[in-house]
């Protein structure tokens, strides 16, 4: 692997471990329904990520990176909004346990739980965020062109989400009892997620303002 690809490795995986939206969706599949349901949750999760990456790479994505002005307003934007949700964690940090909470009715089957996790990966900001504002970013000039690699950087970072999401969610289910009876755990676990994200998107707004 090059630098440049080391570097977009730990760059994905920093803001894939945040617990945001995807892991919490799926922490909390594996304490309701146990490490099947949030694998195939995890799946569709990260199938949805790999279509909002793919719509970013054919669209917005080339054109941030072929006008640079563009391209740094975006990484601010994409970095405030870091910073925002990073802080709505925080405040909201006594609000996990709501989110954690066994949802109504039986159990889904695992084509429902791949549609569901589908429709959360899709529809997650902080995933959009960060292929807007950081992938532009380890785009190089050359001969493959640009919506290749971006291409190619939503597929990695995809897989890389499944890997990560589904050893959460197997965590979850193989220590329901253990994570569903301390509200004081949930609560450090969103505190962590909140400092993570408000720590990366100052970064991503510093990086843009001195680029």
């Amino acid at each position: 692997m090059t630098a440049i690809t080391w570097a977009f490795a730990l760059a994905s995986l920093a803001i894939i471990v945040v617990p945001g939206p995807s892991v919490l969706f799926t922490l909390a599949r594996g304490v309701a329904w146990g490490r099947r349901v949030a694998v195939a949750s995890a799946l569709g999760n990260s199938l949805g990520t790999l279509v909002l990456a793919s719509a970013v790479a054919l669209g917005l994505g080339p054109i941030a990176t072929r006008w640079p002005a563009v391209s740094r307003v975006l990484q601010i934007a994409g970095g405030l909004y870091l910073v925002w949700l990073g802080a709505q964690a925080l405040r909201r940090r006594h609000d996990v346990a709501r989110t954690m909470a066994e949802p109504q009715g039986g159990r889904p089957t695992l084509g429902l739980a791949l549609r569901q996790g589908f429709v959360v990966g899709g529809l997650n900001p902080k995933a959009l965020v960060f292929f807007l504002a950081v992938f532009p970013r380890f785009v190089r000039a050359g001969s493959t062109p640009i919506t290749v690699q971006l291409l190619a950087m939503g597929v990695f970072f995809s897989v890389l989400a499944f890997a990560s999401d589904s050893s959460w969610g197997i965590v979850a289910g193989t220590a329901r009892v253990w994570l569903s009876g301390s509200r004081a755990r949930l609560v450090a676990l969103r505190v962590v997620g909140g400092t993570i994200m408000v720590a990366l998107g100052g970064a991503v707004v510093l990086g843009a303002v001195l680029d």
